[in-house]
């Protein structure tokens, strides 16, 4: 484009100036060895400017000519050199597919027309070729040469990390990453190991040191460069907690400014303050995230988590998160337990059935089995509470790459992701009864039975008297009791009639085994022989 350009302006300017010159004619006399010649000054401008054309075409040609054999000898070391990439690209593709036999052929190929100290693709090719035809002890070998030269260090290193990965040598992987990361922070891949690693081991300051570092670097964007500072700055809190309480709450506050949404670290902050006796500060903290993520765990360190507090201050407790959230069911469900504490049913039940309306879960429902049995003992109605929380969903949990965890963990234990684990529902299982066989809120309540509706309480057992001997033969007769009258009702007993059971002594009885029964004289008759 600059040439076409440039050559633009030259024919412009040549146009432009024999233009001028027309405009302004006049002679130009030259007198040369006794010789006069003259012409116009257009006819002498035009003879300048074809000889030096002529001069310029000349050298042209000459030094085309003189530089002839420099010119051959890189055309085809330049023809060599593209058929030796052709090869290479070639090789890589039927590696990347899987063909191990292209592969060799176009390494050979690419080897006879490259050198391999110019073009280190040829290493990798070589030993993804080796990988493919099962000689890893082969490709290791080569991948370890290339993690020697500077130039590709970090393809060596690559190379060797997955080969680690795939034998299972955890610890090996890890050095492979932690080289790769030192030397260039930005790799994604060696960084995200090597923070695997550390926060494994405990080491959170150096991971945090080579977080900064990556994102200095620019591997990670300022959001997720913060999120994960977080959760490491949550995990060495939860790791503080017990040995310097006061440490684990800076960390974890310092995780909140970061993450203002962040439960974990809401909880071990609030966690802290209360064993260091600062409960407002901690209580604070705690609203301030239950109003952005009501979640149960918030709930029970707020309510159980400042000690010698009677059942009624702890309704108290949880009626105040309630305030905040009112229509959340974690208030409701929070409310409920604290209320069954202080055995105010009544409270407990209306806001078991408030959060149960608002969600379906299964701790809904063994928290109203709790209060059924702790206010009737009714145990139809206990049963039917029991039934539905087996019909029910699971509550949420703290999931990671199908893992399930009670508490939060900073990485997953199956892939060893950061900031894997997520508080949300457990997917029905196929062919679970909650995958087919789903409940609805007005159903339980409306097929909820009757108080007293039990088939018999142990108040309603009539226990046999003991046993007593017969008494002997001298003694009086045994008289038979009196029978009471036919037309004589049993008493109901607690709503319930109870038939009267016959008082009889042990030898009186008929035997346990009567025998085979005797046929009637009809069944006789009517019964056919065969013999």
């Amino acid at each position: 484009m600059i040439r076409i350009f440039f050559y633009f302006v030259l024919v412009l300017g040549l146009a432009y100036g024999f233009s001028w010159l027309a405009d302004r004619p006049g002679e130009l006399t030259i007198v040369w060895q006794g010789q006069q010649i003259e012409m116009s000054i257009m006819v002498a401008t035009t003879i300048l400017v074809s000889l030096f054309a002529a001069i310029m075409i000349l050298w042209w040609l000459v030094r085309t000519v003189w530089t002839s054999p420099r010119s051959l000898n890189r055309y085809f070391r330049a023809r060599k050199r593209d058929r030796g990439y052709q090869a290479l690209s070639t090789g890589l593709i039927a590696a990347s597919a899987g063909d191990a036999a292209l592969a060799r052929k176009m390494n050979a190929r690419a080897k006879s027309l490259l050198s391999a100290d110019q073009e280190p693709l040829i290493h990798l090719l070589e030993a993804q070729a080796s990988l493919i035809e099962g000689r890893n002890d082969e490709a290791r070998r080569k991948f370890e040469a290339m993690a020697e030269d500077p130039e590709t260090r970090e393809l060596g290193l690559r190379g060797l990390y997955l080969e680690a990965k795939r034998l299972g040598a955890e610890e090996a992987a890890s050095q492979y990453a932690e080289r790769a990361a030192e030397k260039a922070p930005q790799l994604p891949w060696a960084a995200e190991a090597t923070l695997e690693a550390k926060i494994k081991l405990g080491l959170f300051d150096e991971a945090l040191q080579l977080l900064d570092q990556q994102r200095l670097a620019g591997a990670v964007g300022k959001d997720e460069a913060n999120r994960k500072k977080a959760v490491l700055r949550t995990a060495r809190a939860a790791s503080r907690l017990d040995s310097d309480p006061k440490t684990a709450a800076d960390d974890a506050q310092a995780a909140l400014r970061l993450v203002p949404e962040l439960v974990p670290a809401a909880i071990i902050a609030a966690k802290a303050l209360y064993r260091d006796n600062i409960e407002r500060k901690a209580s604070a903290i705690l609203e301030r995230v239950w109003k952005i993520n009501p979640h149960p765990d918030i709930a029970a360190t707020f309510v159980n988590g400042v000690g010698g507090l009677s059942a009624t201050e702890r309704l108290k407790r949880a009626e105040r998160l309630e305030s905040s959230q009112p229509e959340a069911y974690e208030s409701l469900e929070a409310v409920a337990s604290a209320a069954l504490d202080t055995r105010d049913f009544t409270l407990a039940r209306s806001k078991a059935h408030a959060a149960a309306r608002v969600e379906m879960r299964e701790s809904i429902f063994l928290l109203l089995a709790d209060i059924e049995e702790a206010d009737t003992g009714d145990q139809a109605r206990v049963r039917h509470w029991l039934a539905m929380a087996r019909r029910a969903p699971q509550d949420p949990a703290w999931i990671a790459d199908g893992f399930v965890s009670r508490t939060w963990l900073p990485i997953s234990p199956v892939t060893g992701r950061i900031d894997a684990f997520e508080w949300r529902k457990l997917e029905p299982v196929t062919g679970s009864v909650v995958a087919h066989d789903p409940i609805d809120a007005e159903e339980a309540f409306l097929s909820l039975p009757p108080v007293g509706s039990a088939m018999m309480r142990d108040e309603d057992i009539v226990i046999d008297p003991p046993w007593q001997p017969a008494p002997p033969a001298s003694a009086a007769p045994v008289t038979e009791p009196e029978k009471a009258p036919a037309s004589s009702a049993p008493e109901p007993k607690n709503g319930k009639v109870v038939e009267p059971i016959e008082q009889d002594t042990f030898f009186s009885r008929p035997p346990d085994d009567p025998g085979p029964r005797q046929p009637s004289a009809e069944e006789t008759k009517t019964r056919l022989k065969l013999f």
